[in-house]
């Protein structure tokens, strides 16, 4: 599964955060920065599947802790989903030197 991450949630630094949370769970995250300034600051992180079933979406989740599940194909798009972090997503890391 391939996915992108996008920091929706006005937080400097969190789509690198994301992007770390994913791949420790097994997760391939091809790219990651900031969300359009068009989608404005969101609240609650939006897990948009683009070639997959919700299934993937189900597994997103679950390694972020938070996020709504959508459906929107896009077969301009070469990634399974795309993750638009919100306010929401706080993560706890582990020390990481």
């Amino acid at each position: 599964m391939t996915v992108e991450v996008l920091n929706a949630s006005g937080k400097p630094g969190l789509a690198k955060t994301g992007t770390r949370v994913l791949r420790e769970a097994g997760i391939d995250v091809v790219s990651f920065g900031t969300a359009p300034a068009a989608l404005g600051t969101l609240d609650t992180t939006r897990i948009v599947i683009r070639r997959r079933s919700a299934g993937a979406g189900d597994r997103i989740r679950r390694a972020l802790g938070v996020g709504r599940v959508t459906v929107q194909p896009d077969s301009t798009k070469l990634l399974d989903a795309s993750v638009l972090l919100g306010t929401d997503f706080a993560p706890r890391l582990k020390f990481h030197p």
